[in-house]
């Protein structure tokens, strides 16, 4: 069954409400550029309004126009010419307001009320002039009519920016507003289905399960900015629209009003202007409530930020919003264009700004509750772990990126959050190669944030072969994958053949009974480079005696490694 209140709105919206005005046929005839009516009476009166000019009768517009008989009085001439340079509405409002004086039947639609208003205003046509006149008659119109239906009120309100201040002046743009938020806030979202209206439960979703939507979102994104904001404004502070309603509207709104939403197109300095206070303004209606908007959705506003050179507090506040959901985001959507011709090529800061907010918030509590939340979140945590690692790979590929922001996004999360460093260490591989230039202290520097005990057996094989790595890296790999091997059970009886690599042409032993002497003869041979690479950690880092404990119980190498082995950047800082 139909349900009549939906069906209401629904014709409602489709439909606009009229009034005519006086009975006579409308007698106004234009020869040689003048408006002149029929009448058997000749003019005594001539008005111009902004360039046209109207030969009229002092008789029925004095009688209504208490403005128009101030300007006669003042004039000398026995034909009077009344200028009316600064007319509201120009022409065809002051045609419509004269026709009423002469009983000339006008129409008055939601298209024509505002600047009939205004210019009956202009021309003071108050109860004090003559009973009936033409204000009280608008008046009417506006209140029984207009501000009662939907459509009409909208279209009304999109009128008052043509003459903003003396339509704040009546009244008008306040009453519009109030009747368009009480509207919306009386029947704030239904589900329509195959052109049916489904009751709408208090979770939000309809009898069929369909969440449900606001039918008026689109019909606001047709307002421009100013009126949109006072409205959204007052619908907010009504306290009856579930957020994510506002961030269906706000959404529908960018799209309308910021097609191009984080592409760097320039536009001239008026539009930009225009997108900026656009822009700004979105973010200031933005719920605080988390998931009333998208990520995907905060990160496009983002981007229009940087483009339009928005506000500080405006980039912060989408940063910080984006961050507290920052797991449902991708690596396209974190790719903030800097729109700077002399730097990096994505905003990295902001992005920084989001994983702060984002670890912030999740060690919100302490104690039994922490460790809880820590527990629940592990799932977001790894996904944004994912994701960094990801985001890193591509902004190490920009040949402007400094290794200090490279570094700081790296170790932003949280050291449990990144289970493997695989990716990690894709993304270094592709920095050091990008960045050739790098110093040998600051590939040391970069590759700290590196821990080689969550290297997989792939990722280990390819860093042994790395040439752009520190050797004393590529060392720490060595030896965590003939602890992997003791761990499991194996023997160990001789290096891998990628030790190759570090032995300057020395043949690596190719028979099982070298045994540990060649061993220890291949790792004198590492010391040495080690030593002649100035790594002043080396006598600790490479021992025989490490080697030798390969071949012991795997608590007994883990033991040894955390003594002997430190990788975490933390742990190269405390020796």
């Amino acid at each position: 069954m139909l349900d009549l209140d939906c069906f209401r709105r629904r014709k409602e919206r489709s439909e606009m409400k009229f009034m005519k005005l006086g009975s006579r046929p409308d007698t106004f005839y234009t020869t040689e550029a003048v408006r002149s009516v029929s009448c058997e009476a000749s003019s005594d009166v001539i008005v111009q309004v902004k360039g046209n000019r109207y030969l009229l009768h002092k008789f029925p517009l004095l009688l209504k126009c208490l403005r128009l008989q101030r300007l006669y009085a003042e004039a000398a001439s026995e034909l009077q010419l009344i200028k009316l340079h600064d007319f509201p509405g120009g022409v065809e409002a002051f045609e419509l307001c004269a026709k009423f004086c002469y009983g000339i039947n006008i129409t008055l639609s939601a298209f024509n009320v505002v600047s009939v208003r205004c210019g009956a205003e202009y021309l003071q046509m108050t109860e004090e002039a003559e009973k009936g006149n033409l204000i009280s008659k608008v008046e009417v119109f506006l209140n029984s009519c207009i501000l009662r239906g939907w459509r009409d009120s909208i279209v009304t309100l999109q009128t008052t920016k043509a003459f903003p201040s003396l339509s704040e002046e009546v009244g008008v743009t306040r009453r519009c507003i109030e009747a368009v938020a009480s509207r919306v806030l009386s029947h704030p979202e239904e589900v329509v289905v195959t052109g049916r209206c489904i009751e709408v439960s208090s979770n939000g979703s309809g009898s069929h399960g369909h969440r449900a939507k606001g039918w008026w979102d689109e019909d606001l994104a047709e307002l421009g900015i100013d009126l949109y904001w006072r409205v959204m404004v007052a619908i907010k502070s009504g306290g009856k629209v579930p957020s994510h309603l506002i961030g269906d509207a706000l959404r529908a709104y960018s799209s309308r009003w910021l097609p191009n939403l984080g592409k760097c197109i320039h536009d001239d300095g008026e539009v930009h202007s225009r997108n900026r206070l656009i822009l700004e303004s979105v973010v200031s209606l933005l719920p605080a409530e988390k998931g009333a908007v998208s990520c995907s959705f905060l990160l496009k506003l983002l981007k229009a930020a940087n483009v339009v050179n928005a506000s500080v507090s405006s980039k912060k506040e989408l940063a910080k919003r984006a961050g507290f959901q920052l797991d449902e985001a991708t690596v396209d959507g974190l790719l903030l264009p800097s729109c700077c011709e002399n730097g990096t090529r994505h905003d990295v800061d902001a992005v920084l700004v989001m994983l702060e907010e984002f670890v912030s918030r999740s060690a919100e509590g302490v104690g039994i509750e922490f460790q809880e939340r820590r527990r629940s979140s592990s799932a977001a945590h790894s996904k944004v772990a994912k994701l960094v690692d990801e985001f890193l790979l591509e902004i190490a590929r920009d040949a402007n990126l400094p290794m200090s922001k490279f570094i700081a996004i790296a170790e932003a999360i949280p050291e449990f959050a990144r289970v493997v460093h695989d990716g990690l260490y894709k993304a270094i591989d592709v920095y050091l190669k990008e960045h050739p230039e790098l110093s040998k202290g600051e590939r040391k520097s970069l590759c700290r944030i590196l821990d080689c005990k969550k290297l997989s057996v792939e990722a280990c094989t390819h860093a042994a072969r790395n040439e752009m790595l520190p050797l004393r890296v590529v060392v720490q790999v060595l030896f965590f994958e003939k602890v992997r091997a003791s761990m499991a059970g194996d023997h160990v009886t001789e290096l891998p053949s990628n030790i190759k690599v570090l032995l300057e042409g020395r043949p690596t032993p190719s028979k099982r009974a070298s045994g540990i002497n060649s061993q220890n003869s291949s790792v004198s041979t590492l010391k040495m480079r080690l030593h002649e690479d100035h790594d002043v950690e080396s006598d600790r880092i490479v021992k025989p005696s490490n080697i030798k404990s390969l071949s012991m119980m795997p608590s007994r190498s883990k033991r040894m490694f955390s003594k002997l082995w430190p990788i975490s950047r933390s742990a190269s800082e405390k020796n």
